[in-house]
């Protein structure tokens, strides 16, 4: 810090990651090479040109909001260093003591942390209570990639000042997410803990309650649902050598008696094509990609999650690969330069031939959306080669980003899409073909899109086929399908609940607390209890509705058409009511929540049922004499079954859900840190370790 008191005065620049200050300061010194200088464990950069500039990074929120009193309900907050409200932020002490140093000796500030909600929130707060009270003195830097050139540009056209509405709306956000957070959490958790005298943590919020009900609803939906028959008929018809399949055109045949009949009549008839219908379908390129479409189609290639998508894409941002991925935008503005992305994509060999045939093109107009997003156009790439090895899923979100951002600006795909209607003894059949004729966008998308089609057979009206058979099959109707973490995704999107940069935080926290689990969404025994009681004591909680007017008035902050002390007013006057709800029928409330929590901790132990008294079911356990683990029957500790079996001291024990082939025990996986799991056969017994005894 001696050094740096030595510079007559200099700019601060605030950055939201290390990562970020980096580029930056290598962006504006003169030489492309600032120096990189650490204090107290803290990086920070000088970077010269006319004047000196110091680059110092956050690490995301360096402040939050916390509570001045404890229990519940809590009304009266502040905002304060992250380190004295959360466990393991330590170091933001630090942190913080370096940049109030740096800003001592500063003259000009720049916020140029993200150009977003929560990145004008870091830096507002930096500013405010860091810096001692520069925010309204500091300028502000806007840009959508990391690349030399548009950090430049960014720094030279700074804006005067700070967003203030934006960042009004933010910390409005904020606070009312923590207002209700922290009451309602505090409420369950305090329940379960009074009723059982055990403490488990319980959550809910503005976002988390609806979108837990969401998928309540669904799990009753699904659960509810009655199958009904139905019967469908194919023929299986040659033509030419090839065996093509025909449905019945009639798609669903309600009694079995009426598709019997049809079978009869068909059985040993030949085929006769009574028409043959033919159209052409343009196809446009899909749209470029906002966050949320990034999220979908990460999940849908490659089986991301939103929340691994958004990880990714955050580095490929930091390492100036692509633009800011956090955006609602679907349009690709010509000021991102188009000839240069893809001039720089072609240094690739995997897309140099893609990129020159765009590049020929005499007019490069992108395919776009109606949403947009005033700070940030689409998802697109920067035009830059990685500076570092990539990881499989790094180069995947990548690859789609770039090929996503080319076929933008490719031509109509065309398919040859027909039908042939075959008449079998007086019932029709339609036999469907397409093919791509001409590839348009999909040859820069091809990885990702389903190209190949079954073109229809070259037959004319009246030509007689050969049917080999006429199959009949039964066949039930379907529940609802289950959600997965991107249809969940989208559902939010679309009830408006959340933000592109919340949303799949809030997925991964319902996993997190236990309420769900697996890829096709199944809410568990507590995540039903907390929707339960919450429906029945306090159903505004759960409802989309006062999740999404919150939504809209806190845009309407941004807007400057409402103010922040309005809406937390109002956001107080809703809360008060629902918590007095809470603590009234706390004891009931507890009782629900213990009793889904020990069935949630048993079914996460359990094993299987018990082979010996079939009434009890296979845990692990742990044996208070000698401290280690076993399985044994949930009957063990009453006496009424002595089953038990040994397990290995180390590694993490999970159960298959299958049983070992040979003695027909239930099997487990254990995973050792570092190291690949194993399935296990716990039983001493099995005939597959007797013969591995014999061997010896």
């Amino acid at each position: 810090m001696w050094f740096i008191s030595q510079l007559e005065k200099y700019t601060l620049i605030i950055t939201e990651k290390p990562d970020a200050a980096s580029r930056i300061a290598s962006a504006l010194d003169s030489k492309g090479k600032a120096e990189r200088i650490v204090e107290n464990g803290v990086p920070y950069y000088l970077a010269k040109r006319e004047a000196s500039i110091v680059v110092v990074p956050a690490l995301g929120h360096l402040y939050t909001v916390a509570s001045r009193e404890k229990g519940y309900p809590i009304f009266d907050y502040q905002w304060v260093p992250r380190y004295m409200a959360e466990r393991g932020a330590a170091r933001i002490r630090n942190w913080l003591r370096v940049i109030s140093d740096l800003a001592k000796h500063a003259d000009k500030f720049i916020d140029a942390c993200d150009y977003d909600i929560e990145g004008s929130i870091i830096g507002y707060t930096i500013l405010k209570y860091a810096c001692g009270g520069k925010e309204k003195l500091a300028q502000r830097m806007k840009y959508s990639t990391l690349t030399k050139e548009e950090l430049e540009k960014s720094f030279a056209a700074r804006l005067s000042h700070l967003d203030f509405a934006l960042i009004e709306a933010g910390l409005t956000r904020h606070e009312v997410d923590w207002l209700y957070g922290i009451n309602l959490t505090r409420a369950l958790t305090a329940a379960a803990k009074n009723y059982s005298g055990k403490y488990a943590t319980l959550s809910t919020g503005r976002v988390q309650g609806p979108t837990l009900h969401f998928l309540v609803r669904r799990e009753k939906s699904i659960g509810c649902f009655v199958p009904a028959p139905y019967w469908s008929i194919k023929a299986e018809v040659e033509i030419d050598g090839v065996i093509f399949e025909a449905l019945y055109r009639k798609e669903v045949i309600e009694t079995k008696a009426e598709a019997e009949a049809v079978v009869d009549l068909c059985r040993g008839k030949a085929g006769i094509v009574e028409k043959i219908e033919k159209e052409e379908v343009r196809q446009a390129p899909p749209l470029p990609f906002d966050f949320g479409s990034l999220q979908r189609e990460a999940y849908r290639v490659f089986g991301y999650t939103p929340m691994r998508t958004s990880q990714v894409a955050q580095r490929l941002y930091l390492d100036a690969l692509i633009s800011y991925p956090r955006t609602s935008s679907q349009k690709l503005p010509p000021t991102i330069d188009y000839h240069t992305i893809l001039r720089g994509l072609g240094r690739s060999s995997v897309y140099a031939k893609l990129a020159a045939a765009l590049l020929a093109k005499p007019l490069l107009k992108p395919v776009e959306g109606d949403k947009e997003d005033p700070a940030h156009p689409a998802i697109y790439p920067t035009g830059n080669m990685p500076e570092r090895a990539l990881n499989s899923a790094e180069k995947n979100i990548w690859d789609l980003v770039a090929r996503r951002f080319m076929a933008a600006f490719g031509d109509h795909a065309i398919w040859q899409s027909g039908t042939v209607t075959l008449s079998i003894n007086g019932k029709l059949f339609v036999l469907r073909g397409k093919k791509v004729s001409v590839e348009g966008w999909i040859r820069f998308y091809k990885p990702y899109v389903r190209s190949e089609g079954k073109p229809l057979p070259n037959v004319e009206e009246g030509q007689e086929v050969s049917v080999k058979r006429v199959v009949l099959e039964d066949k039930f109707t379907n529940p609802p399908p289950r959600y997965n973490p991107s249809s969940l995704l989208r559902k939010m999107e679309e009830e408006n609940i959340g933000t592109k940069a919340t949303r799949a935080g809030i997925i991964q926290t319902l996993y997190d607390r236990k309420y769900i689990r697996g890829e096709r969404i199944v809410v568990t025994e507590l995540g039903f209890e907390v929707v339960n009681a919450l429906k029945k004591y306090c159903p505004t909680v759960i409802s989309v509705e006062l999740t999404r007017e919150l939504e809209e008035r806190m845009d309407s902050i941004q807007q400057n058409k409402d103010t922040k002390e309005n809406v937390l007013r109002h956001s107080v006057k809703l809360l008060k009511p629902i918590l007095e709800q809470l603590k009234v029928n706390e004891q009931a409330i507890g009782a629900r929540l213990t009793q889904a929590i020990q069935k949630e901790i048993l079914a996460a132990k359990s094993i299987g049922t018990c082979p010996i008294c079939r009434s009890g079911r296979l845990v692990v356990l742990r044996s208070k004499k000698t401290g280690k683990r076993f399985v044994g029957c949930t009957n063990y500790s009453a006496g009424a079954c002595k089953t038990a079996f040994p397990l290995p001291e180390k590694g993490l024990i999970k159960p298959t859900g299958n049983v070992c082939s040979a003695c027909g025990l239930p099997t487990v996986h254990v995973r050792l840190k570092g190291k690949r799991s194993w399935k296990l056969c716990f039983n001493p017994k099995c005939p597959t370790k007797e013969k591995a005894k014999g061997k010896n």
